[in-house]
């Protein structure tokens, strides 16, 4: 009985280890002098865009779609983070629409630690690096996330409409 016992109580520990999101964190803009905390967003919903830590084209197509569409969203926060370093920030968001970087905040997420916290799966593998997939957690107004989509490909992203569909959808009661 005894043998039979341990085994499950490690797989129970391994569980009970597994981190829960945290329900605040403050991340800083790579782009700006701005960082963003969830606390301070209590009340909106807010869009985690987990983007891959690459020179990724898709990843500036998604950002650029949100970003254009944003203002039609009032109640939704866009957080864009990136796992790379500011310079390799920096350099991406020049390809952004405007091309200053410093007119839009995208957020750093060092070692990926948002992304794991998240738990966000990794493993995929892109431009001869292993990353994370690219992801969208939507978190509502009391703080708790409510809907998140996982991409299956560096294609396979949550566009503007999917997430507006979803937010009204979320804002019935």
């Amino acid at each position: 009985m005894k043998h039979l016992l341990l085994p499950a109580l490690l797989v129970a520990s391994a569980f009970s280890l597994a981190a829960a999101p945290p329900d605040d964190f403050t991340v800083k803009s790579a782009t700006s002098r701005d960082s963003f905390r969830l606390q301070e967003a209590r009340g909106k919903f807010v869009a985690l865009h987990f983007l891959l830590k690459t020179e990724c084209p898709l990843c500036l197509r998604h950002t650029r779609e949100h970003l254009a569409r944003a203002s039609t969203l009032p109640d939704v926060v866009q957080v864009f983070l990136k796992p790379d370093t500011d310079r390799e920030i920096k350099a991406w968001a020049t390809r952004l629409a405007d091309g200053k970087p410093d007119t839009t905040p995208i957020y750093r997420d060092p070692n990926a630690r948002l992304a794991k916290a998240y738990d966000i799966p990794d493993g995929y593998a892109f431009h001869g690096q292993v990353v994370h997939y690219p992801a969208t957690v939507l978190i509502g107004p009391d703080g708790r996330e409510i809907f998140r989509h996982v991409g299956k490909s560096n294609a396979d992203r949550l566009s503007f409409e999917k997430l507006a569909e979803k937010v009204a959808e979320l804002r019935k009661p």
